[in-house]
This record gives C-alpha cells, sequence and structure tokens, in this order.
C-alpha cells in the first residue's frame, strides 16, 4: 500500500472518529450507571460458594448420623433408639428455629454486643442475590450457604448436650429445653463471639470454629444437666457399659471426617486458611489419640478403644478454635496436651465428685473446648508457626483475651442454662419414672425398640 494511500485512510479514520465521537461519549454515559453498579455489587465467588456447600453437608453428617450413632453406641441397648431420636428431633426443631428467627439473633445486623435484632427473622432480606463477606475483601458467597452453614453448627451443638443425660430423661424435657436453650444462650453466644459488633469479637477474642460458642457452651450445660437430672437408677451398681463400641467407632469416624468441614468451612473461602485447618485438624487428632492411648496405658496397663475414641473426640473439640490459628505443630503439641486434661476430668473428678455424665460431655467436650479457647491464645504466636497476632497484641495480652471470653461463655450459658432447666422441670419435669427408666426408653418413650432377637 501506497503512502498516499495510507494517509488517506488516516484522513477518513480521523473523520469518522470525529463524526461518532459525540455519539460514543452518549453511549458511555448512559453505560457508566450499569458499569458503576455492577462494580459496587460483588459476584459471589463459585469455587468458594461450592466449598462451602461441600462443608455444610460435611457438618450436616456429624448431626445425621454422626453424633447420634456415638451416643447410641455408650449406652444400653434399651435405650439407643432414644438417643437416635433425640438427636434426630432436636437437630429438625432447631434447624426450624434457626430460619424463623435465630439467623437474626445471631447475625441479623444489629449493633448490640449481646444479639442480632429482628431484621433478619424469617430470612427477610435474605435473597438469591444478597451476599455474604468472607476474610478476603472484595470476596463474597451467596448469603444463603452462610445460613445454612451456621444451621447446621446450630442444630449441631444442642444435640451435643443430650450424651450428658442420656438413659433417664423425657423426650418432650429435651426437646423443650433445646429449644429454650438455643434462643437464650446459643444466639446470644454467636453473636458475641462472631458478629462483627459482638461483645466478645469486639474485644479480638480468637474462636475460628467454636471452642466457646460450641464446645464450652455444649459441655458445661451437660454438666448442670447431668447433675439436675440426676444419676441413673442403679448407677455405680448395675452395669451400664457401652453396647457397641462399633457403633460409637463408626459415629466418631462420621464426626471426624465431617470435622473438616467444621473446621475448614469456617474459613468461608477455598484458601490457604482452609488448608490450615485441615492439616491441623488431622494432626491434632492424631496426637489426642496416641496422647489417651499412652496415657491409659500407663494407668490402667491397656489402651482401650474407648479411650482411643475420646481422644478423637478431644483432639477435635481442642483445635477447633484454634484450627485456621495455629501451626501443624502447635496443632499437635495441643493434642498431645488435651487428652490426659480430659482423661483426669473423665477418670478421676468425675468419680471424686459422683455426678453422672453419661458420655462425658462435659469432660471431653467441655474441658477440651476451654483448653482450646486458652491455649489458641498462645499457638496463634508466629514465634509458635502461628499465624500471628493482631497490630500491637502481645501473647500475655492475647492469653487474658481469650481468658475473659471463656468467663463470659461460662456465667451466661451457666446461668441460663440452670434457670431454663428449672423451667423446663416445672413446665413438663425432667425425668422419666423409675419404671420407665428401668424399662428402657426405647418402649417407654416411643413404643418402639433398637434392636430385636
Amino acid at each position: 500500500m501506497s503512502f498516499t494511500k495510507v494517509s488517506t485512510l488516516g484522513r477518513l479514520g480521523a473523520a469518522a472518529t470525529a463524526f461518532l465521537a459525540p455519539a460514543v461519549a452518549l453511549a458511555q454515559e448512559a453505560a457508566a450507571p450499569a458499569a458503576a453498579a455492577a462494580a459496587a455489587t460483588p459476584v459471589p465467588d463459585k469455587a468458594d460458594t461450592a466449598f462451602m456447600f461441600i462443608a455444610t453437608l460435611l457438618v450436616f453428617f456429624m448431626i445425621m448420623p454422626g453424633i447420634a450413632l456415638f451416643y447410641g453406641g455408650l449406652v444400653r441397648t434399651k435405650n439407643m433408639l432414644s438417643v437416635l431420636m433425640q438427636c434426630t428431633v432436636v437437630a429438625a426443631a432447631v434447624m426450624l428455629i434457626w430460619v424463623t428467627y435465630g439467623y437474626s439473633f445471631a447475625f441479623g445486623g444489629s449493633t448490640s454486643a449481646f444479639w442480632g435484632g429482628t431484621a433478619k427473622m424469617f430470612l427477610s432480606g435474605v435473597t438469591v442475590d444478597s451476599t455474604a463477606a468472607t476474610f478476603t475483601d472484595g470476596v463474597v458467597i451467596p448469603e444463603f450457604i452462610f445460613v445454612m452453614f451456621q444451621m447446621t453448627f446450630a442444630a449441631l451443638t444442642p444435640a451435643l448436650i443430650v450424651g450428658a443425660f442420656a438413659e433417664r430423661i423425657k423426650f418432650s424435657a429435651v426437646v423443650l429445653f433445646c429449644v429454650l436453650w438455643v434462643t437464650f444462650v446459643y444466639f446470644p453466644i454467636a453473636h458475641m463471639v462472631w458478629d462483627a459488633n459482638g461483645l466478645i469479637f469486639g474485644w479480638g477474642a480468637l474462636d475460628f470454629a467454636g471452642g466457646t460458642v460450641v464446645h464450652i457452651n455444649a459441655g458445661l450445660a451437660g454438666l448442670i444437666g447431668a447433675i439436675m437430672v440426676g444419676k441413673r437408677t442403679g448407677f455405680g451398681k448395675d452395669m451400664m457399659a457401652p453396647h457397641s463400641m462399633t457403633l460409637t467407632l463408626v459415629g466418631a469416624a462420621m464426626l471426624w471426617f465431617g470435622w473438616f468441614g467444621f473446621n475448614a468451612g469456617s474459613n468461608l473461602e477455598a484458601s490457604g486458611g482452609a488448608m490450615l485447618a485441615t492439616v491441623n485438624t488431622f494432626v491434632a487428632t492424631a496426637a489426642a489419640i496416641v496422647s489417651w492411648c499412652v496415657v491409659e496405658t500407663f494407668t490402667r496397663g491397656k489402651a482401650s478403644l474407648l479411650g482411643a475414641v475420646s481422644g478423637m473426640i478431644a483432639g477435635l473439640v481442642a483445635i477447633t478454635p484454634a484450627a485456621g490459628i495455629a501451626g501443624p505443630m502447635g496443632a499437635i503439641v495441643m493434642g498431645l496436651l488435651v487428652s490426659p486434661l480430659c482423661y483426669f476430668f473423665v477418670a478421676v473428678v468425675k468419680n471424686k465428685f459422683g455426678y453422672d455424665d453419661t458420655a462425658d460431655v462435659f469432660g471431653v467436650h467441655g474441658i477440651g473446648g476451654l483448653f482450646g479457647a486458652l491455649a489458641t491464645g498462645i499457638f496463634a504466636s508466629s514465634s509458635l508457626g502461628g499465624v500471628g497476632y493482631a497490630e500491637g497484641v502481645t501473647m500475655g495480652g492475647q492469653f487474658m483475651t481469650q481468658l475473659y471470653a471463656v468467663l463470659v461463655t461460662i456465667a451466661w450459658c451457666g446461668i441460663g442454662s440452670f434457670v431454663l432447666y428449672k423451667i423446663v422441670d416445672l413446665i413438663v419435669g425432667l425425668r422419666v419414672t423409675v419404671e420407665a427408666e428401668r424399662e428402657g426408653l426405647d418402649l417407654a418413650s416411643h413404643g418402639e425398640a433398637a434392636y430385636h432377637n
């Protein structure tokens, strides 16, 4: 092409550009608001959404059938079905409560330090287009998946309490207590710990996946329930060994499997933080199993499957608040330390004080959660392989913050649970008759039997 043709095309192009400039400017001006609106509305990340969907199903698997089989195997044959029924109905009831008012009470957007308000009751404002923030600026997930993920936490926690007073409580009392308990204890604590406006969150306390909200809460409520309902008839005299350690192991394995959703999912996105939580969930649990077996070997002369399973749950509980915060080596140390502590409460303290905690909910969940919450303040240190503290925060300062968080949880849960047990006792009564207890709650409460010869 000659220089003349190029010059001619250039002049034509310039003329065309000049002619079309006003139209282009108008088009750009018209498109600007739409572009600004698109930029202002974050689009949920599809990978993170899929990750949270899987995590939610994993936590649900912990409830049905994980915790139900774990506790069911620990009771006597005549009470197996009653435990399965209690876990099932409690979880179902809490799911309905969560979408009705629980989500709003915990995460409703209120500026209150103690509850989330009523703005999101009946999931008002939660649509297919609404989003929830993750830990990375600008990265969001659909609000529906956040609602469901937190719903599984809310449904699991009261089901954990069931193991403390199994084999002698009325079915109606279990359901009524758990409905009241999530309303007045769990939802406020969840708001205080995990909501940006919450009291404990504002202090800077660290609880990655629920050391205070889930385990200290459930463990303490279980202890109070075991004491107020009273000991099982024949406790200390009759044989009350677990009827199926096979099912208990199956249930515990399901819990460990589902716990990856519990811990890694609390990262709210598929990132390195989720993978840190995953590896910590592996190694802390493994260390606690080995540690419990070693303790039993030295104290009893034999390592038992019940001990190994107890160590498994203790390790999972301990690492929960530190899952995405401590380093893997710190997680191992936490696992090694938690088992001797829980063993002491299960084998020594319980016998010393004589309370009948059927499935050792307080000894494992309560004590394991308390240890984990406090240890998180130590093993968060970057010098110990953790992610480090906020600017200006020292190990001693963080530990004291963790201690304050634990004390508030104990006070709120302890007082609230005691009052609610009293209310339930006045309304429906807590305990079944001695005749029903001797017959077994499967037949006495549900007219069914878990097994038929």
